[in-house]
């Protein structure tokens, strides 16, 4: 439990570093433009869940064969796969970088921006999608380097990247006064930190993978996106929630709903970032007992003691302090914002503790290779649920339906992934 104890820790803290990323754009953003800065970075935070998702989805698609194969001693097979994710990453990179350049206009219309905050979301959007190569490549080498024994050097290196962020957003938007563009230049400088300081494990030598020469294999190519498909369609569908409530939101309260929709949208980032460093933590042991025939019950259950002890603290700290958290971000003192944040924060959250468990549950389906179970978990809090909650709820309870629709949603899920464990007899003791 001492390992259980490291990996867990580690990369609660390392994933509170990155989400701290668009956070602290959001504080800055908020002090500086105001309202209008904060809607306009609400409207493409969507690109910055997909950037995450595809990433997190060849991490999460080559990290879970790569354990397996290593700890069945299979070194030439395990450095195959990392090979392949660098070549899915290259693919996918020139993929993102050409469309920032050629469809950022048009995107982020579809995204709902008008005249007031086209401008600012045109420069944060375009300017995300041609450093994404960046914001993937860190969370590939996070990804390895956690399951080849340096959680510390991972933690380590996610957290210097968002210190920096939060320096370099201070620097570039207060002292240079480089406003939307200076948010997000800082945004796409941390990871690029966050790898230099990662540098230090290849330079001394200490990784087990590295690149072979080989061709790219469309086979293992399919497997990695089918095995990290459920990572990507958690963050993707994050994105689609955040699109939907941000029309809604448009069409019940103006800028100013979408505003404190905003301030919800980030911190719900970091909440879920502390899920997803649970589940992070957890997925090497998973993926070696895995590996080994060993049981897996013992690691789950005591992964799901943890999302319920820190969602007491979580929850219980919203509740306490939600004023105070909205006027963080609320600088120009807007009572109807400031209404709109406090209802959110206290009815949104609910469903905190249902989403870290449907993450874990996620997780595990990934890790013993079914995928069926954890896409479906994945599409159902991200798509078939939360789209019909969302119109069903705000239709009957207005902007209160909005913020219900979430805890809702990630109910529901978690009943069918409780099926899905008693089915697959993952709660028996031999599990």
């Amino acid at each position: 439990m001492k390992q259980f104890a490291k990996y867990i820790s580690f990369n609660i803290l390392g994933m509170l570093g990155i989400s701290c990323y668009i956070l602290a754009d959001t504080y800055f953003i908020a002090q500086w433009l105001g309202a209008d800065g904060i809607t306009a970075l609400n409207l493409v935070i969507p690109a910055y869940n997909f950037i995450n998702g595809l990433a997190l989805m060849l991490g999460m698609g080559g990290c879970a064969k790569y354990i397996i194969y290593r700890s069945c001693q299979q070194n030439r097979q395990a450095n195959q796969i990392f090979t392949q994710v660098l070549y899915l990453w290259l693919f996918l990179g020139v993929l993102l970088i050409l469309t920032g350049v050629f469809f950022s206009d048009k995107i982020v219309i579809l995204l709902g921006a008008d005249e007031q905050t086209f401008e600012m979301s045109l420069i944060y959007l375009k300017t995300l999608l041609i450093c994404s190569p960046l914001f993937m490549l860190n969370h590939i080498l996070l990804y390895f380097v956690r399951n080849d024994g340096a959680p510390e050097l991972a933690m380590k290196a996610m957290l210097i990247g968002s210190f920096s962020n939060i320096l370099l957003d201070y620097i570039f938007i207060f002292l240079l006064d480089m406003g939307m563009f200076g948010a997000v230049f800082a945004t796409c400088c941390s990871p690029v930190i966050s790898i230099l300081e990662l540098s230090s494990f290849f330079l001394e030598d200490r990784n087990n993978f590295r690149p072979v020469n080989i061709k790219p294999n469309l086979k293992q190519c399919s497997y990695i996106l089918f095995i990290g498909g459920a990572s990507f369609v958690t963050e993707f569908s994050g994105g689609i929630v955040i699109i939907i409530f941000n029309l809604l939101m448009l069409k019940l309260a103006g800028n100013t709903g979408v505003a404190s929709y905003g301030i919800i949208a980030n911190i719900s980032l970091v909440v879920t970032s502390v899920w997803t460093g649970v589940a992070q933590g957890v997925q090497p042991l998973l993926s070696e007992a895995y590996g080994q025939q060993k049981s897996l019950l013992l690691f789950f259950k005591s992964a799901c003691f943890v999302v319920i002890g820190l969602f007491i603290l979580i929850y219980g700290g919203i509740l306490l302090f939600a004023n105070q958290i909205a006027e963080i971000f609320n600088q120009e003192q807007d009572i109807l914002l400031q209404n709109y944040a406090v209802q959110g924060l206290q009815y949104y959250f609910l469903g905190a503790v249902f989403a870290g468990m449907n993450i874990l549950i996620t997780m595990l389906f990934a890790v013993i290779e079914k995928s069926f179970q954890s896409n479906s978990i994945s599409l159902l809090r991200g798509f078939i649920f939360i789209i019909p909650c969302t119109f069903i709820l705000t239709s009957i309870f207005k902007t209160k339906g909005l913020w219900l629709a979430y805890p809702v949603t990630e109910l529901f899920t978690l009943l069918v992934g409780i099926y899905f464990l008693i089915k697959n007899k993952m709660l028996a003791k031999n599990a």
